[in-house]
């Protein structure tokens, strides 16, 4: 017997693994290695691997969704790292602007306030001591989950280096002449008193009455009767033959709502002669197209709504009411003015809606920042063709390339206090809007007017979508020289739109490259029904709770296995505890494995047989799994590791072995000694990705001579 012999299991193995009493520790154990640092790992390391996490909303506890996108990136970093990688995971929060705010107005109502009537600083310092708070202990959360990430590194989007990058970003834009401030019709949450881009709108089915009233001579139709105080413009297509008779710019005179009016005809391809009369009069403050329709002939308008969905003076003596309590009441009116020709019930049409509180979104036109994007969408769709990045999915480049293609400009003005203040001047007399990063501008450079701070905050998007460059140091940090190009960008396939698009096109044009090569989009967690999860249904699934009953290996496992990319996943609680079993499970062939290893040789040479077992078994799951994760099936790399472990080595290796090991031919034991040390030690490898915590802890009880490194997380994976 040499004196590296294994004599005795360690006292751990002598009770069943507990998650509770090992996961802080090794978690510890990693973070005082220093290993999440990339420039701190063992060996040469030449070729960098990057991740920049997706900043999750410092405004409340991880969700199923959190749970899943640390789980993925971390089995990505921890596969990378194990590989030989510079593997850097680069955290951070996010302050996410209105919906931080929306977030902290629920709270100032329970308390029975309200953020109206507030000095601003007084309500940006409560939302940032509140949003501090919750970040450090929304970080507890993301290290329970074994995100071996860089702390070192963490980032916020309101630091001072972002706010410096987003603020350049915004003054680049203007110089490029990609950037304007203009009267234009924007999404209006009379609710939240801001606008909101149009990817913050949800548009949902309803059925409505639809009204045909007299106008004049013709017969209008809408759903929104409240709206049509102002209309006095009647529009129709230039070929409808049926009112030829009528001459662009006509006037007509007529009866109206709150009595006589003058009308002027208009003209125009917008006239659809298909639908209803093929005659439409026209609210340009309150529509989108009415105003594209009131631009192209100089036309005048007047706001009929007000900012909290009131009826303005125009309305006469229906100012002051609600817009949904005045329609019955308006409908009436032209009714006994013998003016309402006909309702059609249960009309279907589609009503756009905030996205935070469903309230009816009220077009309005109002001066706003906005980007020009289809540059920029040319410029990204180009990358996508010359194969600077690529889409996990088919379909998410199908996606990604329509949406390109439609592209709308970008509203990036937001009227809320928390967020990064828009760096501008404002005209008082002109509405002329210039970008002023250094507090200079005194006058107006258009009509010489008085200025005024811009009171606007920008779209918490639009910082964030300078995510990757910001976090690492754009233009001249050593991390940007070294990481930027991220390797990987993971995150869910609901904000492709909102941030997955924005962070290309905002990542090519400020630095000339694409910000990550690789996109991966996972889809939605849903409960085990297939539903969504929601706190009114009640089947909301937080993973601290599955944590704590069945620990973070078991809940990663039950995240992953089955869950291809970009395709929704049903998350089961018995699904997790069959993975705390296996776990167990793992814990008991160690605990098997390290019984039978005394007197065993590190010099002992396998026989035939055990060498073809290697070949045969091992050897295959490892060039299996290995292949899986290089092409990010990780779904099916985490069902092959399972099965490996539980069906083959605990259920039929380690069942032949029990007679091998008590052969009386000396060459025979030490040779399956051997052979189960090996499986040992490569499942632990192959596995550490997927459960950090039980194969650490089991890596830390293994004899040194069974080890290629002191942690399992800088281990080499088995195929080096």
């Amino acid at each position: 017997m040499s004196e590296n012999e294994i004599k005795n299991t360690p006292e751990i193995f002598l009770k069943p693994y507990d998650p509770k009493e090992h996961e802080k520790n090794i978690y510890k154990l990693w973070e005082e290695s220093g290993y999440f640092n990339p420039d701190n790992l063992p060996g040469e390391r030449e070729e960098a691997f990057t991740i920049v996490m997706p900043p999750p909303n410092a405004n409340g506890s991880l969700h199923a969704g959190h749970g899943l996108v640390f789980t993925i990136e971390d089995i990505m970093v921890r596969f990378e790292r194990m590989r030989g990688k510079k593997a850097l995971w680069l955290p951070g929060a996010d302050h996410a602007g209105f919906e931080t705010q929306v977030v902290y107005e629920k709270k100032l109502q329970k308390e029975g306030r309200s953020r109206f009537g507030m000095d601003p600083k007084e309500l940006y310092d409560e939302i940032m001591d509140f949003t501090l708070s919750n970040k450090s202990f929304m970080e507890n959360q993301v290290r329970e989950l074994g995100a071996s990430c860089d702390w070192s590194r963490q980032k916020f989007t309101l630091d001072d280096d972002v706010i410096e990058i987003v603020y350049n970003t915004f003054k680049q834009l203007e110089e490029d002449e990609l950037l304007y401030r203009g009267a234009r019709i924007v999404n209006w949450c009379p609710k939240h008193q801001t606008s909101l881009s149009n990817l913050e709108v949800n548009y949902y089915e309803r059925k409505d009455p639809f009204y045909y009233f007299q106008y004049g001579p013709f017969v209008i139709g809408t759903a929104r009767p409240e709206t049509k105080f102002g209309d006095k413009y009647v529009v129709m297509h230039p070929d409808d033959k049926r009112y030829s008779e009528y001459e662009h710019g006509q006037k007509i005179e007529l009866e109206w709502i709150n009595g006589p009016i003058t009308a002027t005809v208009i003209k125009d391809e917008a006239g659809d002669p298909e639908i209803g009369s093929g005659v439409m009069t026209i609210t340009p403050w309150h529509s989108n197209i009415d105003f594209e329709i009131a631009k192209r002939h100089n036309l005048d308008y007047e706001q009929v709504i007000d900012w909290r969905g009131k009826l303005l003076p125009i309305a006469g003596e229906f100012a002051g009411m609600n817009i949904t309590e005045a329609r019955e009441a308006i409908v009436k009116k032209l009714d006994e003015k013998g003016l309402l020709v006909k309702i059609e019930e249960n009309y279907e049409h589609s009503v756009p809606c905030c996205y935070k509180c469903d309230k009816e979104i009220e077009p309005q036109i109002r001066e706003q920042w906005f980007v020009k994007m289809k540059p920029l969408a040319e410029k990204a769709v180009t990358a996508l063709d010359a194969g600077e990045f690529k889409f996990i999915t088919d379909r998410d480049e199908r996606v990604f390339r329509d949406w390109m293609n439609k592209i709308d400009d970008w509203n990036i003005s937001r009227q809320i206090v928390w967020g990064i203040p828009i760096p501008a001047k404002v005209c008082g007399s002109c509405g002329h809007g210039m970008v002023d990063l250094k507090d200079t501008i005194k006058k107006c450079t258009k009509c010489n007017g008085a200025v005024s701070p811009d009171p606007d905050t920008f779209d918490t998007w639009f910082s964030s979508g300078q995510w990757p460059l910001a976090t690492t140091g754009f233009p001249d940090g050593k991390d940007f020289d070294t990481y930027y190009p991220t390797s990987v960008m993971e995150t869910g396939k609901d904000i492709i739109f909102f941030w997955v698009s924005r962070m290309i096109m905002l990542g090519l044009y400020r630095t000339g490259k694409v910000p990550f090569r690789k996109v991966y989009l996972h889809g939605m967690v849903r409960d085990k029904h297939g539903q969504k999860m929601s706190k009114s249904k009640g089947n909301v699934i937080a993973p601290s709770e599955v944590q704590e009953r069945f620990g973070t290996d078991a809940l990663r496992m039950g995240l992953m296995v089955n869950n291809a990319p970009g395709s929704d996943m049903n998350l089961d609680v018995d699904k997790v505890n069959a993975y705390k079993k296996f776990a167990n499970k793992l814990w008991n062939i160690s605990r098997f494995t390290l019984d039978n290893l005394a007197g065993y040789d590190p010099q002992t040479k396998l026989t035939d047989t055990d060498t073809q077992n290697i070949k045969t078994h091992l050897t295959t799951a490892i060039t299996e799994i290995t292949d899986h994760m290089n092409k990010d099936r990780f779904d099916i790399a985490a069902e092959r590791i399972y099965h490996f472990v539980w069906d083959y080595f605990a259920s039929t290796l380690i069942e032949e072995s029990k007679s091998l090991l008590n052969s009386e031919d000396v060459s025979v034991k030490a040779s399956r000694q051997k052979l189960l040390a090996e499986y040992l030690t490569t499942s632990l490898k192959l596995l550490h990705p997927f459960m950090p915590f039980v194969t650490e802890t089991i890596w830390q009880e293994l004899p040194k001579e069974l080890k290629d490194q002191d942690i399992l997380m800088v281990a080499k994976w088995p195929d080096e």
